[in-house]
C-alpha cells in the first residue's frame, strides 16, 4: 500500500482506528505519555515500515489522520514517557504496542520474553530490545471488509426471548462442532461450524433458546501452558476486548464470519449471549508481557498497590480499575461494540465483582461501571448476568447485584448435588433453591429469572463425570493434579471412572436425570452445559481449561440418544406447564380469593412440613404442588432422593403421572391416593381432565 504518510491532527473523540472512506483516523489514550508514535508495517507484519509521531493530543487522547490509508493496513504503538516501576508508570518506548480497541489482530503471542519491559532481573531498568518484529499488533478493520463482506442487518431480528422462558445452553464455540461428522470439516470448530443447519437443527430440537459462549474475544496463552505444548482452550486471558477470536475462524475474517454466526442463530430464533471478562487482562503481573495498556497507561487501567506492583482481586496477576472513567470507558465501548456491531443479545460477566467496585475497592451494586450499564440505552435492554464473585476484598456477592441482573447460582449448583448425590442438605435447603432462592433474590424489584441455575458449567465436573469420579484427575493439566477444585460434591457409585457394572451404571443413570429434572423445574432461569446432554464425559478432569483435545470437544459419534430425548423432554415439560417456569415468586399461603397457595409443601404421608422436618438432616423424600392463580395447571412433584423406595400419599384426585426419572420410558399413568416412588428418582404428575391430552 503505497502511502503520502502525512499524518495530519484527527479526532479525539472515537478511540481506535476507524475508515471514513478516504483515510483512517487513529486515537488512543495515554495520559501521561510525553509522546505516542503510529508505527507502521508490511502485510507480512514483519517490516516495520514508518514510525509518525501522532499530532493531536486532547485529554490524554493522542490522535492522527492518515489520508489515503485503508482497511488491513498492520500497525501499532510506541507511548515515551517516564519508566518508573515504583510510581506504577512503565513507559518503554522499545516495546510495541496494539491498539486497545482493535477489531482484528495480526500474530500470536509466543511467549517470547522480549515482551517483558523492563530487564531480566532488574525491575527498575526498561528491557532495550524492539520486540516489533514479533509482536502482536492491530490491523486497521471496516465493516464489509473479507470475505464475510456482507454487513446489512436490514433482516436481523433480536429473537427478545422473555427471562421466564428462556434456557440457557453454555458452549465453546470449538469444541461444540470440532468433532460434528454432519458438519463439513473445514468449518468445524468454527463460527459458521455453530451457524451450520446442523448445530442450529440441534439447539433447537433440544429446546434451547438462548446460547452463552465462552469468550470468544482474542486471547492469549500463558507462557506455562506453552512450554507444555498447551493452550489457554477457554479463552479467560484477554489481550482486545473488541478482536474476535480468530482461531474460531474459518477464513481471514473473523468479525463478518461471527456476525454471519448470530444472523443464523437469530433466523432460528436463538439468542446470543457472551462470556465477557473485563476484571483482567493476559499482561498478568510485573514480569508479565507488555501488550498495550501497561504501556499506555497503566494507572489508569489497573488498579496498583503503593509500591508500584498490582492487586490480584482475580488470581491473574493484575485486576482492571473499572472505577477510572477510562478504563470503564473501554469496557463500555467493548460492549457496545458487541451489542451494536455485532447484534449479541447479552453478556455473562466473569468475576463481576470486579467491575462493580469503587475507586476504594468497596463493591457496590451501583458503582459507576454497573450505573453506566443501567443507563445505557443499549445495554441496559440486554441480558446482563454476574458471575458474582472475584477474589478481592469481600468477593463473594451471590444476590448483590441491582434489578435488571441475573446470577450465577452456585448455592442451587451445590444444594442439588448435595441433595441427590448425598443426601447432605435438609429438605429446607433443597426447597429453597427449587423455587428460585427467594432468600437470596427476592428483594429490590427482582425476579425468580434472577437465579441462574446450573448444575454443570464449563468450570469443575461435566454432568456424566459428576455423577461418575469421587476425585478429580487433572493430571493431562501437567500441575500435578493440584489445579481444580476439590469440593466436587460428586459421587461416582462405587467405582471410579469407567465401568460396565449394569447395577453403577443404572444408578449413575438415576442420579442424572434426577438433577436434570430438578434443574429444568426449578423457578429460576436454567443453564445446561452443552453436551451434557450427550452423555460427554473429560474422564474426570474438572478444570479442562487448556484441553483443547477430544477432552473438551463434544463427541457426536456415539450420543447418549437416551439421555438426550429425557433431557428435550424435561425441557418440553417446563414449556408445556406455565407452573414449571412461572416468572413470580411463589406465595405459600391463599391470596387474591384464591383457595389454594401458590406452592404447596407436604411429607411423603402428605401431611404439611412441620420445622423439624424441614431441618431434618438426611431426609429426602417430599412433595410440592406448584399451581399459581393465574396458570390453568397444578404440578404436583414428587422427589425421593432416598436409596429406597417411598410410599407418598395424594390429595385426593386423579393425577396423572407425565414423568418418572426412574423409568423414563414409563409412559403416562393415572394414581390416586398412594404411590410408590423408586429410589433417586422424581416424578411430575398433573391433575387430569378427562379427554383432556397431556402429552
Amino acid at each position: 500500500m503505497a502511502l503520502s504518510l502525512g499524518l495530519v491532527p484527527g479526532s479525539a473523540h472515537r478511540l481506535g482506528s476507524h475508515w471514513d472512506g478516504a483515510g483512517v483516523n487513529f486515537a488512543v489514550y495515554a495520559l501521561n505519555a510525553d509522546r505516542v508514535e503510529l508505527c507502521l508495517f508490511d502485510a507480512a507484519g514483519h517490516a516495520e515500515l514508518a514510525r509518525l509521531p501522532l499530532p493531536g493530543q486532547e485529554a490524554g487522547v493522542w490522535h492522527g489522520y492518515l489520508p489515503e490509508a485503508e482497511p488491513g493496513l498492520v500497525y501499532g504503538y510506541r507511548a515515551y514517557g517516564p519508566f518508573l516501576p515504583h510510581a506504577g508508570l512503565r513507559y518503554n518506548p522499545n516495546k510495541l504496542l496494539f491498539d486497545p480497541y482493535a477489531r482484528m489482530l495480526h500474530g500470536r503471542y509466543r511467549a517470547q520474553p522480549d515482551y517483558c519491559d523492563h530487564l531480566p532481573g532488574d525491575p527498575c531498568r526498561p528491557d532495550p530490545r524492539n520486540n516489533a518484529a514479533q509482536a502482536v499488533k492491530a490491523i486497521v478493520y471496516s465493516p464489509g471488509f473479507g470475505r464475510w463482506a456482507a454487513d446489512d442487518w436490514t433482516d436481523d431480528v433480536r429473537p427478545a426471548i422473555p427471562w421466564c422462558d428462556t434456557v440457557i445452553y453454555e458452549l465453546h464455540v470449538k469444541g461444540f462442532s470440532q468433532r460434528n461428522a454432519a458438519i463439513p470439516q473445514a468449518l468445524r470448530g468454527t463460527y459458521a461450524g455453530l451457524a451450520h443447519p446442523a448445530s442450529i437443527d440441534w439447539l433447537r430440537w433440544l429446546g434451547i433458546t438462548t446460547v452463552e459462549l465462552l469468550p470468544v474475544a482474542a486471547c492469549a496463552d500463558e507462557g506455562h501452558l506453552l512450554q507444555r505444548g498447551l493452550v489457554n482452550y477457554w479463552g479467560y486471558n484477554p489481550l482486545a476486548f473488541m478482536a474476535v477470536e480468530s482461531r474460531y475462524a474459518s477464513d481471514d475474517d473473523p468479525v463478518g464470519e461471527f456476525k454471519m454466526m448470530v444472523k443464523a442463530l437469530h433466523r432460528a430464533g436463538i439468542e446470543v449471549l457472551l462470556d465477557v471478562v473485563y476484571n483482567h487482562t493476559a499482561e498478568g503481573g510485573v514480569g508479565g508481557p507488555s501488550f498495550n495498556l501497561r504501556g499506555l497507561d497503566n494507572t489508569s487501567y489497573y488498579r496498583m498497590q503503593g509500591d508500584g506492583h498490582y492487586e490480584n482481586w482475580t488470581g491473574c496477576g493484575n485486576t482492571l480499575h473499572a472505577a477510572h472513567p477510562r478504563c470503564m470507558q473501554l469496557i463500555l465501548d467493548a460492549m457496545r461494540f458487541w451489542a451494536e456491531e455485532c447484534h449479541v443479545d447479552g453478556f455473562r460477566f466473569d468475576l463481576a465483582p470486579t467491575i462493580a467496585r469503587m475507586a476504594d475497592g468497596a463493591f457496590s451494586g451501583w458503582s459507576a461501571c454497573l450505573a453506566a450499564i443501567q443507563a445505557d440505552p443499549v445495554l441496559s435492554r440486554l441480558k446482563l448476568i454476574a458471575e458474582p464473585w472475584d477474589m478481592g476484598p469481600e468477593g463473594y456477592r451471590l444476590g448483590g447485584f441491582p434489578p435488571g441482573w441475573a446470577e450465577w447460582n452456585d448455592r442451587f449448583r451445590d444444594t442439588l448435588r448435595s441433595f441427590w448425590l448425598h443426601r447432605g442438605v435438609t429438605r429446607g435447603e433443597f426447597a429453597r433453591r427449587l423455587t428460585g432462592s427467594s432468600e437470596i433474590f427476592e428483594r429490590r424489584g427482582r425476579r425468580p429469572w434472577a437465579s441462574v441455575n446450573f448444575i454443570a458449567a464449563h468450570d469443575g465436573f461435566d454432568l456424566h463425570d459428576l455423577t461418575s469420579y469421587a476425585h478429580k484427575h487433572n493430571e493431562a493439566n501437567g500441575e500435578g493434579n493440584r489445579d481444580g477444585h476439590d469440593h466436587n460434591l460428586s459421587c461416582n457409585g462405587g467405582i471410579e471412572g469407567p465401568t460396565e457394572d449394569a447395577s453403577v451404571l443404572a444408578l449413575r443413570g438415576r442420579l442424572r436425570r434426577a438433577l436434570m429434572a430438578t434443574l429444568t423445574l426449578s423457578q429460576g432461569t436454567p443453564m445446561l452445559l452443552a453436551g451434557d446432554e450427550l452423555g460427554h464425559t473429560q474422564r474426570g478432569n474438572n478444570n479442562a481449561y487448556c484441553q483443547d483435545n477430544e477432552t473438551s470437544w463434544l463427541d457426536w459419534s456415539a450420543p447418549d440418544d437416551a439421555f438426550a430425548a429425557f433431557t428435550k423432554r424435561m425441557l418440553a415439560l417446563r414449556t408445556l406447564y406455565p407452573a414449571l417456569r412461572y416468572a413470580n415468586w411463589f406465595s405459600a399461603e391463599a391470596h387474591g380469593g384464591y383457595e389454594r397457595a401458590d406452592v404447596d409443601w407436604r411429607n411423603a404421608a402428605g401431611r404439611p412440613m412441620t420445622p423439624a422436618e424441614w431441618d431434618a438432616p438426611g431426609q429426602g423424600a417430599l412433595i410440592v404442588e406448584f399451581g399459581p392463580e393465574d396458570t390453568s395447571d397444578r404440578c404436583l412433584v414428587l422427589v425421593n432422593a432416598d436409596a429406597q423406595p417411598t410410599s407418598f400419599m395424594l390429595r385426593p384426585g386423579r393425577w396423572l403421572r407425565v414423568l418418572d426419572t426412574a423409568d423414563p420410558e414409563a409412559g403416562e399413568a393415572l394414581f390416586q391416593l398412594q404411590v410408590e416412588v423408586p429410589a433417586h428418582a422424581l416424578w411430575i404428575l398433573i391433575m387430569s381432565h378427562e379427554g383432556r391430552v397431556t402429552w
